[in-house]
């Protein structure tokens, strides 16, 4: 059987990941949520554009402005 997306993301709660949004800005935050529309949570996040790099903290994340997401440390599939 195949996981879910939001599955997947699951498995990642905790971790650095780093995201790329629909703006080209790049996001690297520790996961705390993710919900069934693959809405995020990230804390401890920094924010890099083509200008400027700045820490947030804690933000949301819409899930439909997600392009990709990388976690480097991410576990095996089950």
């Amino acid at each position: 059987m195949v996981d879910s997306p939001t599955t997947l993301v699951e498995r990642l709660l905790s971790q650095r990941v780093t995201l790329t949004l629909k703006d080209s800005r790049q996001m690297v935050g520790t996961l705390l949520g993710v919900d069934e529309h693959l809405n995020l949570v990230l804390d401890d996040t920094d924010e890099t554009t083509a200008e400027v790099s700045r820490h947030l903290g804690r933000v949301v994340l819409r899930g439909s402005n997600v392009v990709t997401l990388h976690a480097p440390q991410a576990p095996a599939p089950k």
